[in-house]
């Protein structure tokens, strides 16, 4: 295959993945309550991600949400520290170990969080029913095969 041709199929792919990204944070922002996570206050989309992360995740160090996230660990620290004032995250010691401080959401943020995956799930379930049946299948092997890769990417990075 031509690199013409396969710059123009990773430039095609980084453009719908785009367009993606900001259709379910379009739908997430315009739903009842938005992209807020508690008391009203409005989340960036790094925000969301970081809730997201935690939410997925029975106990969350700052140094493993860092890597999680791909940020430095001081600026996971930051981002932190800015929920933690809003109301969102709260540092806790951890069940398993004392000597370790783990974040988690707060009751108001796990509920908000709850409807922001309804919110993704709709997202795609419409999308899966637009497409069709037969592009869905395809698609979901496709992503099958991207994250075979990126598993792969991530161990050998380690």
């Amino acid at each position: 295959m031509s690199s013409t041709k396969i710059q123009d199929q990773a430039r095609f792919i980084a453009q719908a993945g785009r367009k993606l990204k900001d259709h379910v944070f379009s739908v997430q922002s315009g739903m009842r309550g938005g992209n807020r996570a508690c008391k009203g206050e409005e989340l960036s989309m790094a925000q969301v991600q970081m809730v997201m992360a935690v939410r997925d995740s029975a106990e969350m160090t700052i140094s493993r949400l860092a890597g999680k996230l791909r940020v430095s660990p001081p600026s996971a620290s930051n981002m932190v520290d800015r929920l933690v004032e809003k109301g969102v995250l709260l540092r806790e010691r951890s069940e398993q170990d004392r000597r370790k401080v783990v974040v988690c959401l707060s009751g108001e943020a796990a509920v908000h969080a709850e409807q922001m995956e309804r919110a993704v799930l709709a997202v795609f379930l419409d999308l899966v029913e637009k497409v069709g049946p037969e592009t869905a299948e395809k698609w979901c092997e496709v992503l099958e095969r991207v994250e075979q890769v990126l598993a792969k990417s991530e161990k050998d990075d380690e």
